[in-house]
């Protein structure tokens, strides 16, 4: 059995544009109103995810710096070594010297090398004082990331459930919604998203009521709902830029949702 052949979007009518732009809508509400389902979760999932690698990367930068002040202990503890044993050496020296000049320039140097065992010991000191304050800040940064952890995968349950709940119907409307966009060209098709994207309430397709745009409630002129009536052309809200539909293709287009 063949498929019925729809037609091309030049060859429908305004009625059948406007019938398919307040479809579109109500299937878009519909899915709007699942994402409001979900509330802030997605949001809070990304906030926490942002937040891990926030911590990730300061533990792993902390972890860097003690690494390299070991380092430097390291480099130190090797130079005062080594000045030790210069001291070590000068002194045996200085008993075998033979004049003054020699004595002042060995004793010059033991001076010098007990500075630089000094100024070693003080850049250990201040190393391991670092440390020691740089592994309170690792040791805070991995309990708050084990807790940021935690609750990432209590909000993903959460989000989970919520997604399970709703995406086959969220698939279906999404089905619906690009099905009905063939039934509208380009032009309009984007008009309809621009306005929907500006629109708090995402409202861009609104019918009227009590003589009012549905939209932002300013009053539609008479000669305006006439015409609105006659389904001749895409008529737009004076005040808010909406697109305009009467009753009767508002509730044909609700009774199909009833079906």
């Amino acid at each position: 059995m063949s498929k019925k052949k729809q037609p091309k979007v030049d060859e429908i009518s305004v009625e059948q544009k406007l019938l398919a732009l307040f479809t579109l809508q109500q299937i878009d509400s519909q899915i709007n109103t699942i994402k409001i389902i979900r509330g802030e979760l997605p949001l809070e999932v990304q906030d926490l995810e942002d937040e891990i690698a926030g911590l990730e990367t300061r533990a792993a930068n902390f972890e860097e710096e003690v690494a390299n002040l070991n380092e430097t202990i390291a480099g130190r503890q090797t130079s005062i070594k080594e000045s030790e044993e210069k001291i070590v050496k000068y002194k045996e020296q200085i008993s075998e010297v033979k004049n003054n000049r020699e004595y002042d320039s060995l004793t010059k140097e033991l001076d010098y090398q007990n500075l630089e065992i000094e100024l070693s010991e003080k850049k250990i000191a201040d190393a391991r004082f670092k440390i020691g304050n740089l592994e309170i800040e690792i040791a805070g940064a991995k309990d708050k990331l084990k807790e940021r952890k935690i609750d990432l995968e209590a909000k993903k349950g959460e989000l989970t459930d919520i997604v399970k709940d709703t995406e086959k119907e969220e698939d279906a409307l999404s089905k619906q919604s690009l099905e009905n966009e063939k039934f509208i060209e380009d032009r309009l098709l984007t008009a309809y998203k621009r306005i929907r994207e500006n629109a708090r309430n995402g409202l861009a397709v609104v019918q009227i009521e009590r003589d009012a745009c549905g939209g932002c409630f300013n009053k539609i002129p008479p000669q305006h709902q006439l015409d609105i009536r006659m389904h001749k052309k895409i008529i737009v809200c004076d005040y808010c830029g909406r697109i305009l539909v009467d009753q009767d293709v508002a509730d044909v287009v609700h009774e199909k949702f009833k079906k």
